[in-house]
Order: structure tokens, then C-alpha cells, then sequence
């Protein structure tokens, strides 16, 4: 299975881009698919995920900017991102979680500059 990641991009502070991951092939059981992001020199951060019941968490520096959602017909997961910060500058990387699997995607570049 791999996940490829799309969306990602340069974009001004307040902003908006929606970022897509797809799984290729079939994923059963799926607990948990999420967001995350790595600035550099910093650690990866988990920028929200979402639960096959559709709870969700966020991070709080994106709560109420940001949105993750899934089609799961498609094994997809989505994060719309709005008002953008410059701080949101990273690698986005998606990741999809399983009781015996750990899917990551290869990562999408977000830049916020004017």
C-alpha cells in the first residue's frame, strides 16, 4: 500500500489550500488517519487526525483554521487548510493507522510567504 499525497504548494498568509492523500490498494480495518508536519530543525507534529467513528482532534495552533475529512469509499483523508499562517510552513505528511499496519506518505511541501 502506498499513500500519495497531493496539494501541497506556496500560497500568502490568509490563504487556503486543501491537501489530498490516497491510498493505493485496499485498506481494511482502519483505526486512525491523520495529518502531520515537520518545520525544519523541528520535530513531526500531529496536526489533526480523524477516527474510523469520525472523532476528530487538531492541534490547537490549527483548531478552527484547519479541517481533516475522509472518503472512505476512496481511502482517502483531506486537510483543508485556511488562513494560513507563515508558521504553517512544513512537510505535511499523512499517515494511516491499523491494528497491524502504519502507513506514511512521502510528504507535501507548504510554504506561507508573501
Amino acid at each position: 500500500v502506498q499513500l500519495v499525497e497531493s496539494g501541497g504548494g506556496l500560497v500568502q498568509p490568509g490563504g487556503s489550500l486543501r491537501l489530498s492523500c490516497a491510498a493505493s490498494g485496499s485498506i481494511f480495518s482502519i483505526n486512525v488517519m491523520g495529518w502531520y508536519r515537520q518545520a525544519p530543525g523541528k520535530e513531526r507534529e500531529v496536526v489533526a487526525t480523524i477516527t474510523a467513528d469520525y472523532n476528530t482532534i487538531y492541534a490547537d495552533s490549527v483548531n478552527g483554521r484547519f479541517t481533516i475529512s475522509t472518503d472512505n469509499a476512496k481511502n482517502t483523508v483531506y486537510l483543508q487548510m485556511n488562513n494560513l499562517k507563515p508558521e504553517d510552513t512544513a512537510v505535511y505528511y499523512c499517515n494511516i493507522r491499523g491494528l497491524t499496519y502504519n502507513y506514511w506518505g512521502q510528504g507535501t511541501q507548504v510554504t506561507v510567504s508573501s
